[in-house]
Order: C-alpha cells, then structure tokens, then sequence
C-alpha cells in the first residue's frame, strides 16, 4: 500500500492502526502434535505460534495478506484515495476499514455541524467467529468506531488450492458509485432525521431504546433503579457531544453513543456487531419518525 493512503490521523483525528498481519499458517495436526485426531479435526491453524483453531481438511485458509492485500492492490490500481484503520482482536478476527478521501463524498450533516466520510470494511477470522465479507459503512470525524447501518455488500469469488482459498476481488470503483447513486442518499436523509430530532427526555430515550434493543440493562441492579455503568456512559456522551458540537442533544447523538457502546464495550464478533448496529439504528429512527 501506498504511503500516501497509510495516514494515521485523517481530518483531525487518530486512527487506529493494529498489525493485520500477523504471520498464520494451517498444519497437519498429527505431524504437529503426533496425536491423530478425529474426522473433521484433521487441520491447525496457527498463528504467530499460538493455536487459534482446529478445521478440517478441505478448509481454505484465507490469510489476511491474500485477502486485504487484494483488496487494497485493487484499490490502488482503480485510483480509489483511502486512509486504513485496521483492528487485530487476538490474532483471531481482523478489519480492515478503508475511508475514501474523496471530499466530493463527505456529509457535512445538516443540523449537527457533523462530518461522515463513507468506507469501506473488510473483515477476517482465522478462528471462524467471523465471516470473510464487505460491506459500505461510515466514518465519522467526532468518534472512530464506524456506522455499519448501510446495506450494500460486496460479493467475492473464491478459488480453493490445496489447504489455502484465493480471492477474487470485484471492481470496487464501480461499487461505490453504484453506492453514492443509491442507498447513500437514502441513509444521507434519516441521518438527517435522526439529527432533527431533539431528545426530550435523556434517561427515558435511553431507558426505550434498551428496551428495543436489549443491548445491555438499563438499571444498575434489580434493586437498583439508577443508570447502569454504560447507561450513564451513554447519557454523558450524549452531553458531551452536544456540547462539543453546539447543538442540542437529538437522536443522531443518541445513536452515536449507544453505537460507540456497540463496538468498544460489549464484546461480541464483528458479525454480530454488526447486525446489533442494524438494529440499533432502526429503532431509534422509528422513534424519531414518530
């Protein structure tokens, strides 16, 4: 990759940037350990010396140099101008996250004095707790942990050889203006919506949405009514961006702040993050709508 699409910090802010390298490889379990194994147990996948999972023999390993240095050779070739932000859980499970430069496809968010920045996320697992897949999300300057509420997904192709599955990568130039001619605008106006829409009464939307969502518990204990941990977690980031950003606090901030939760606080896959974020979103734009 390029040194001018590896910028650590993009519009005022850090990036994250984890090693999504680590050296892996699959070995015959009996060689390796001399013990035999039962059917559908006959593989190992290691990574930097350290067992991360078991698989059989006509598993494809995909490692991540195959994978994401596919994706960003063909990002380089078709000219598409990215920042990576890159997360390495465990050397288990991996993202990579492509934030287009291009200002042309900035939201400078009506109501919210907010810049969102479309991207891309690319994810991997070695022990199978997530999925090989991509999908458009966002990017937004005032947090770092990405809004995956967008539909569009990318489709691979695989060719398997031996013990290891290549990738076929597709034009991902022509994905994104496919994208920012369809489901981008839709999303640019319930963003809009959802930063519109003023919070009245900050415990109970918080109290509601838990409700919906189930994320986590609202109250400290059963006995207990006060705000949990990450309910005032919740409250404060609410406060403090609308402090920071000079508005008032609404549902775009509310969002934010239980998707922030979402993805640092509850430990959970990539997968299932994602679909959280899904959910998450739609129920506080259905209560915003109302």
């Amino acid at each position: 990759m390029s040194s001018i699409n590896n910028n650590r910090i993009f519009l005022g802010k850090q990036l994250q940037q984890d090693n999504i390298y680590p050296l892996s490889k699959i070995v015959d379990s009996f060689e390796t350990t001399g013990f035999k194994s039962r059917k559908g147990l006959e593989r190992l996948i290691i990574c930097e010396d350290t067992l991360v999972n078991v698989v059989s023999n006509r598993y494809g390993h995909l490692p991540n140099q195959l994978f994401f240095g596919k994706v960003e050779e063909k990002l380089d070739l078709q000219g598409v101008q990215y920042v990576t932000r890159s997360v390495n859980r465990n050397n288990c499970s991996f993202v990579a996250d492509y934030i287009l430069k291009d200002e042309n496809f900035h939201i400078d968010l009506k109501g919210s004095n907010d810049i969102i920045t479309p991207m891309l996320r690319f994810t991997n697992s070695y022990d199978g707790t997530c999925k090989t897949s991509g999908h458009f999300g966002f990017w937004r300057q005032i947090c770092s942990n990405g809004l995956h509420v967008a539909d569009f997904k990318l489709s691979f192709g695989f060719k398997h050889t031996g013990n290891i599955d290549e990738i076929v990568v597709p034009e991902i130039d022509q994905l994104i203006k496919q994208f920012m001619n369809s489901e981008f605008h839709e999303l640019k106006r319930k963003f809009e919506v959802l930063a519109e829409t003023p919070i009245t009464d900050l415990k109970g939307f918080v109290k509601f949405t838990l409700g919906e969502t189930g994320l986590f518990q609202y109250e400290k204990s059963d006995k207990n009514p006060e705000p949990s941990k990450l309910s005032q977690f919740v409250i404060d980031k609410i406060y403090q961006e609308a402090t920071q950003l000079h508005v008032v606090p609404n549902y775009w901030l509310g969002y934010n702040a239980f998707n922030e939760v979402l993805h640092t606080e509850l430990t959970q896959s990539f997968d299932i993050q994602k679909k959280a974020d899904g959910k998450l979103f739609n129920a506080i734009l259905a209560d915003a709508l109302n």
